[in-house]
């Protein structure tokens, strides 16, 4: 992969349809072992931070609704009730490992206004010289079509840039970019590195994700962008096993890397 281990900060985005059931039911297996992993990572010395989803996904599942509503009134509500319940999940199993977290919320008005920007930069730092996991999302509850990001693929590769990440993963429901869509064409083949992001990638991606989230490999490839012109290195990988981001440190060759 040549993708080398030397990443102190280490940013994880983790989508609502790897943490959740169809249902939107918590996916309670996947997620504890989700943060026991980050758990051991960081317990090797890695300054780790969580970009998670699910806030919605959750909402809906405590509600019992299957399909993800257009109506911004709902999806804030809906990310109100979730969002509680997803933080009251992780402290509980990241301090089964004696790891603090730390929620923060963000609206992409914080990004573009100058001073808002570098509280959130200090803040980061601070959170991660005590040893803190910042836990982010966007804060659906209150976001709207002016300051929202509108996708987590662009909030985390917004956060590793602010915190100054050597390394952003992003953990989907597929294994990385394909030369042509998987879910058509049984002989698509990986993509294993991207050292540019030009139009041929861009054509390479397909549409939307799940009913419960909002990505898709576009918003990724916008990330990437994104990371690239931060000097960041980001890896598309598939998060159905957390055990993943073990290899992804050992250099093994996973998912997809976009050299910086």
């Amino acid at each position: 992969m040549n993708f080398k281990n030397t990443s102190d900060i280490v940013v994880v985005k983790v989508g609502t349809s790897t943490l959740t059931y169809d249902g939107g039911g918590i996916n309670i297996r996947r997620v504890e072992k989700l943060v026991k992993v980050l758990s051991d990572i960081k317990n090797s010395g890695k300054k780790v931070i969580l970009v998670s989803s699910g806030a919605i996904g959750i909402g809906m599942g405590k509600l019992g609704i299957a399909k993800r509503p257009e109506c911004t009134r709902d999806k804030q509500a809906l990310a109100a009730i979730g969002q509680c319940e997803l933080m009251n999940y992780y402290s509980r199993l990241f301090g089964e490992y004696n790891h603090n977290v730390a929620q923060i919320l963000l609206t992409k008005d914080v990004v573009r206004d100058p001073v808002r920007n570098e509280n959130a930069v200090a803040t980061f730092e601070k959170l991660l010289s005590l040893g803190i996991v910042p836990i982010v999302n966007e804060n659906d509850t209150i976001s709207t079509e002016q300051i929202e990001f509108g996708d987590n693929d662009t909030l985390s590769a917004t956060v590793a840039t602010l915190a100054k990440a050597d390394l952003l993963v992003i953990l989907s429901d597929i294994d990385g970019l394909y030369d042509s869509d998987p879910r058509e064409n049984e002989n698509a083949k990986l993509i294993p590195v991207v050292e540019k992001i030009d139009d041929s990638i861009i054509a390479l991606a397909g549409g939307a994700g799940t009913t419960r989230g909002t990505g898709g490999m576009i918003t990724k490839l916008h990330a990437a962008q994104e990371c690239h012109m931060a000097g960041i290195d980001m890896i598309i990988a598939n998060g159905s096993d957390p055990d993943i981001l073990y290899d992804i440190f050992e250099g093994k060759t996973v998912g997809t890397l976009f050299k910086h």
